[in-house]
C-alpha cells in the first residue's frame, strides 16, 4: 500500500475541533434564521464562463472539472468540461436567483453554507476548500439602501454570541473610491481598486509602485492612498474627504450613503462599524457599500467576513435582481482561533452503557433508547469487559457517566437490583432510572471552552 501523504489547503478537523465547528455552524444558522434568513443550497459547479472575469485574478483561481473518462471530441464531454468548481457563493447565487425567480418572494433573504474551492496558494488562513456562510437580501429592480445597514449587524449578532474575542466590522462605500478616482483623473477604476485592495499586504509603498505602473501619475497614486488612510466610528470622514478637495457626483453619492450606514451601526451596535475607505474588495461585481471584519489585536490576519453591494450581477437583461450581501469565512476563522479553543470532551456521547455480560447487550440497548429519547446522547459499551476497563474507555472517549446495569458486581455501597450511574470524574455513584435520570446540563452535549 502507497504512504498516504497530505493535500496541503484542505483542511481536516479531528473530532474535538469538529465539535467546536459544529457550535459555530449551530449559532451562525440560527442567528440567520432569527433575523428571517431562508436556507438554500446550490450546486457546487457553475459554467466557467460565468465564474470568470469577476475580478481577483478568479480565472487563474478556479477549478476546472471533467470526467476521467470520455474524449473531449464529443460534443456533451466538451459542454461538462467547461464547469468549474464555484469560488463564492455569491455568483451561484444569483444564478439561483435568476432562475427561479417566479417561485421567489422578494425581498428574498437568504443564507447559504457551503464548501468553496479556489486554486490559490495555501497559506495561514487561506485554503484552497473551505466553508463559507453567507447572507443576502435582493429584490426586484431597486433595493432600499437600509438593507446595506442591516447586515453588518446580524453579523455583529453571531459573533457577539461566539468566542472569538474583540471584533471591528469595516466599512467603505465603493462609489467613494470610484467618485474620487474619476475625479481625479483616474479611468481604470477597477484596476485602480483591486491594486488599492492589496493595501494591508502589501504596504503603501508598493500599492503606489503598482498604480503608477498601472497608468496612475505618482500624485494621483498620492491623492488615491491619501483617501485609504481616512477612518472614522462615525460620519465625520465625510468632512475628511471633502477637505482634500476632491469632486465628483458619484463621490457625493457614496459618502451619503456611507454616513447612513455608520450612523445605524452606532445606534444599534456601538463601537462594531467603522468607516475605513481603504476598503476596496477585489470582486468586480461590488458596486456599492463594501464590509471587511478583522479580530482586533489580529489585523495583519486580515479579513474574515466581508462582503458587499452588487446591482448586476444577477439579470437577465430585462429584469434586474439588486442585492447586498456578507459571508463570514468560518474556515479562516477558526484556523486562527481554533488554538485558543477546546471541547469538553471529544464525543457526543454522555452516558456509556455498560455491559455485565455479552447477554445483557440488548438490556443496554434499551436503556440507551430509552434516554436518546429524552435528548441525552449515550453509546453502549463495545465490549462486555470488566467493568475497569468499561471505565477507562469512557475516560479515553471523554465520556463523563457510566451506566451499570442492575445487579452487575460494579458497587459494594449500592443495592445492585437497580441500575445505578457513576461520575467517573469525581466518582459519585447513584441509582438511577433510565426513565428519569438527567445529567446536569453543561454534561449534556459537549461544550466549547475559550
Amino acid at each position: 500500500m502507497s504512504k498516504v501523504r497530505p493535500i496541503s489547503g484542505f483542511p481536516e478537523w479531528l473530532p474535538s475541533e469538529r465539535i467546536v465547528e459544529q457550535h459555530f455552524l449551530d449559532v451562525i444558522r440560527e442567528t440567520f434564521e432569527l433575523h428571517g434568513f431562508a436556507s438554500i443550497q446550490t450546486r457546487a459547479v457553475e459554467p466557467i464562463e460565468r465564474l470568470s472575469s469577476q475580478g481577483e485574478d478568479t480565472d487563474k483561481e478556479i477549478y476546472a472539472i471533467s470526467r476521467l473518462a470520455g474524449g473531449l471530441d464529443d460534443s456533451r464531454e466538451s459542454r461538462e468540461s467547461r464547469l468549474g468548481l464555484h469560488f463564492d457563493l455569491t455568483v451561484p447565487f444569483a444564478r439561483y436567483v435568476l432562475e427561479n425567480a417566479g417561485k421567489l418572494t422578494f425581498p428574498f433573504r437568504r443564507y447559504q453554507i457551503q464548501p468553496v474551492w479556489r486554486g490559490e496558494r495555501p497559506q495561514d488562513g487561506r485554503y484552497r476548500e473551505f466553508t463559507q456562510c453567507d447572507i443576502d437580501i435582493v429584490n426586484v429592480g431597486e433595493l432600499a439602501p437600509h438593507y446595506e445597514a442591516e447586515l453588518p449587524l446580524v453579523i455583529a449578532d453571531a459573533f457577539s454570541k461566539l468566542p472569538i474575542g474583540p471584533f471591528r466590522i469595516q466599512v467603505n462605500n465603493r462609489k467613494i473610491s470610484q467618485g474620487f478616482y474619476l475625479g481625479i483623473g483616474l479611468t481604470d477604476v477597477q484596476a485602480m481598486l483591486r491594486i488599492v485592495d492589496k493595501l494591508d499586504k502589501i504596504g503603501p509603498e508598493r500599492v503606489c509602485e503598482l498604480m503608477v505602473a498601472a497608468g496612475a501619475t505618482a500624485e494621483q497614486a498620492t491623492a488615491a492612498l491619501a483617501l485609504a488612510e481616512i477612518s472614522a466610528p462615525d460620519d465625520s470622514f465625510v468632512a475628511q474627504v471633502q477637505a482634500l478637495g476632491v469632486e465628483h457626483d458619484l463621490l457625493t453619492q457614496g459618502l451619503a450613503e456611507l454616513a447612513a450606514v455608520i450612523r445605524v451601526g452606532s445606534k444599534h451596535a456601538p463601537g462594531l462599524m467603522v468607516a475605513d475607505l481603504k476598503v476596496a474588495r477585489g470582486l468586480d461585481y461590488y458596486t456599492g457599500t463594501v464590509y471587511e471584519t478583522q479580530l482586533i489585536g489580529l489585523e495583519s490576519y486580515g479579513s474574515i467576513c466581508s462582503g458587499g453591494r452588487y446591482d448586476a450581477l444577477a439579470s437577465d437583461g430585462r429584469t434586474t435582481y439588486p442585492g447586498v450581501g456578507i459571508s463570514i469565512g468560518l474556515s479562516r476563522l477558526l484556523a486562527k482561533i481554533m488554538p485558543t479553543l477546546s471541547a469538553s470532551r471529544s464525543t457526543p456521547s454522555c452516558v456509556l452503557v455498560s455491559l455485565a455480560a455479552e447477554t445483557d447487550r440488548a438490556a443496554g440497548m434499551r436503556v440507551a433508547a430509552a434516554l436518546r429519547q429524552r435528548g441525552i446522547p449515550c453509546e453502549v459499551s463495545p465490549l462486555a469487559a470488566k467493568f475497569g476497563k468499561q471505565i477507562q474507555f469512557a475516560q479515553r472517549r471523554g465520556i463523563p457517566f457510566v451506566w451499570f446495569p442492575a445487579s452487575g458486581d460494579h458497587s459494594d455501597d449500592l443495592d445492585q437490583s437497580s441500575d445505578s450511574v457513576k461520575d467517573i470524574r469525581s466518582g459519585d455513584q447513584a441509582k438511577a432510572d433510565a426513565s428519569s435520570w438527567r445529567p446536569p446540563a453543561d454534561d449534556q452535549w459537549p461544550r466549547v471552552i475559550g
